[in-house]
């Protein structure tokens, strides 16, 4: 059972990403390392406690939909009661509108462990946590007043509807329609897909964030706008009123996340209210809505970038456990009587090592570009920039690079487990089926590396990038200058990848600046693994140098280093050189 790993998180949110620098520097208000402590230490006994215990009753028994009524597993409804009763969902919220003002690195710290606890109870909040963030930003002062207090308790939930079926990474192609009545409110019509919690039982209203066209708005990105959607409209005293025209037409058969609803939303059927269309209110400006949704979406990546790390944190607890346990064959120096425990054996030893460094490599770029966001929000002016460009650049690799090793270490956790992990009632299997949407959730993982090179690298001209190179550069050096042997190799490997991440770094630059887009899209994917592994193997020696540079910490920065950092070298020729081979063979692909 899933035991949240509460000292580890801590010391990564201290000492690798940079709370504790940024509470001595005033920078954090009134919060304390102590504060810190306490927050996540009821975190993760909520976590271990109450949340894990319904992960496996709850991906058997899923959801269920019945006339657009969508009921969830036994006991996630009081689960969730209980959650919001803790104030867990207003922890970062702005306590103008009821919520706690705490950093962003002590929120994604804690849905770590909602979502390594059940990733399917904890997309919930993800969603209004998103929505939370697009309406302090863009919603008007009504809007604000009237949704944001109960979005901030928790007590409604909010959603996001982007994809329609023809419309899936290509918003621009969405069909929905927004009609005016012309009293300040819209009609809005249309279907929409993939819907995560857009129907459940839990709350008592469900606040739906939909992106629609406006009569003669023009085609593409530009023509669309955002709407807010209640699943209930709203008195003018604050109390539920009629239902509105949206319904829940059926709820998907999934790989995993079982207990998490995949909605089809109806918009405007006529099911509801006194005459087709439901009725919605315009967030933003017309035609913006995208600008809107993005800020949802990007609180929405990095998060998804946390539920990799989660996942994976669940499914390597899983595999040591068993490891522990299962006695197989005996492994070289085994003196002890009959079979020696698996954990012994070097092949499984490796499997059970890498989805430990993979884990707190990915843990520790999450927990940095969370860092990034706080201090952008922290300072003014040029400092403000630095740090909202370190956030950038950061957020796809925190989410592509933590969702692909979610499903790596997933997948190793079955390994582990031998024929036993095929078998669901083992537990390893589970995991592997959450995990493999997160790479396809907020932007396919292929978007993400597109973004980090296209868009994220050339910020200031380079300059952010090469602030952030420095920066690691700089820990690898304080590595060397130890001296210290349990460290191996560890310095002079990550400082190679760290070569070859500038290598690769240099050669797509050239392809931009040379007008080759085609060869810089070809090498974007693996630029940004190489990206993930150079960083989280310096992010790995920054959390043994701050642990006095021995025991565990120290041991897994060699392992790392010497075992999982040698793949840069062959990322960075891929980047290098690997576009025409693609290109020429995917000829071959085409019907």
């Amino acid at each position: 059972m899933y035991k949240a790993p509460v000292g580890e998180i801590a010391h990564t949110l201290k000492s690798v990403a940079g709370l504790s620098a940024a509470v001595e520097a005033g920078k954090l208000g009134d919060l304390s390392d102590d504060l810190v402590d306490a927050i996540l230490e009821e975190a993760g006994k909520f976590a271990s406690d109450r949340i894990a215990p319904m992960h496996g009753p709850g991906d058997r028994q899923g959801a269920t939909c019945q006339n657009g009524a969508v009921t969830m597993p036994d006991g996630y409804k009081d689960l969730y009661q209980d959650w919001i009763a803790g104030g867990w969902n207003s922890l970062a919220a702005d306590p103008e509108h009821g919520g706690q003002g705490l950093p962003t690195m002590l929120a994604m710290a804690v849905s770590e462990m909602w979502n390594s606890g059940a990733i399917g109870f904890g997309l919930c909040p993800t969603l209004t946590m998103g929505a939370i963030e697009a309406m302090e930003a863009h919603g008007s002062e009504e809007l604000k007043a009237t949704y944001l207090p109960k979005l901030v308790s928790g007590e409604w939930t909010g959603t996001m509807n982007l994809t329609e079926p023809q419309a899936g990474s290509d918003v621009g192609a969405l069909k929905s329609r927004a009609e005016p009545v012309g009293d300040g409110t819209y009609r809005i019509f249309g279907q929409k897909i993939f819907i995560t919690y857009g129907e459940h039982d839990m709350a008592e209203n469900i606040v739906h964030l939909v992106l629609a066209r406006l009569p003669d708005a023009p085609a593409g990105t530009r023509g669309i706008s955002l709407f807010l959607v209640p699943k209930f409209l709203v008195n003018e005293d604050g109390s539920l009123g009629a239902r509105n025209d949206v319904v829940c037409h059926s709820i998907e058969h999934k790989l995993g996340i079982n207990c998490s609803p995949t909605c089809t939303m109806i918009y405007g059927d006529g099911k509801f209210g006194d005459q087709p269309g439901a009725i919605g209110w315009l967030v933003g400006e017309e035609n913006r809505g995208l600008n809107c949704m993005f800020t949802m979406m990007n609180n929405a990546r990095l998060a998804v970038g946390i539920e990799g790390v989660a996942v994976a944190e669940a499914a390597r607890q899983k595999a040591i456990e068993y490891a522990n346990e299962r006695r197989q064959g005996k492994a070289p120096g085994w003196t002890g009587e009959g079979m020696s425990p698996i954990v012994l054996h070097p092949d499984v030893r490796r499997d059970l090592l890498t989805m430990t460094g993979l884990t707190r490599a990915a843990r520790s770029i999450c927990y940095a570009c969370a860092h990034a966001i706080d201090m952008s929000r922290a300072h003014e002016g040029d400092e403000a920039k630095f740090w909202h460009e370190r956030a950038s650049l950061l957020t796809p690799i925190a989410k592509a690079f933590s969702t692909d090793i979610g499903s790596q270490v997933a997948s190793l956790g079955v390994q582990v487990h031998g024929g036993m992990g095929f078998i669901e009632e083992t537990g390893a299997a589970i995991f592997m089926r959450d995990a493999r949407i997160a790479q396809i959730y907020e932007g396919t993982n292929g978007i993400q590396a597109i973004d980090l090179v296209m868009r994220k690298l050339p910020q200031s001209d380079g300059a952010c990038v090469a602030a952030w190179f420095d920066e690691l550069d700089a820990t690898i050096a304080e590595l060397a200058a130890s001296n210290n042997p349990a460290f191996g190799a560890s310095a002079e490997r990550l400082k190679q990848a760290m070569d070859a991440l500038r290598a690769a770094t240099d050669a797509l630059s050239a392809m931009l600046h040379g007008g080759d887009t085609a060869g810089a899209l070809a090498g974007a994917t693996p630029y940004l693994k190489l990206a993930g592994l150079a960083s989280g193997g310096v992010y790995l020696a920054r959390a043994a140098l701050a642990d006095g540079e021995n025991g565990e910490r120290a041991a897994l920065c060699r392992y790392f280093a010497e075992n999982l950092a040698g793949e840069t070298a062959a990322l960075c020729r891929t980047v290098e050189t690997g576009a025409e081979s693609l290109h020429e063979a995917g000829e071959f692909l085409v019907a």
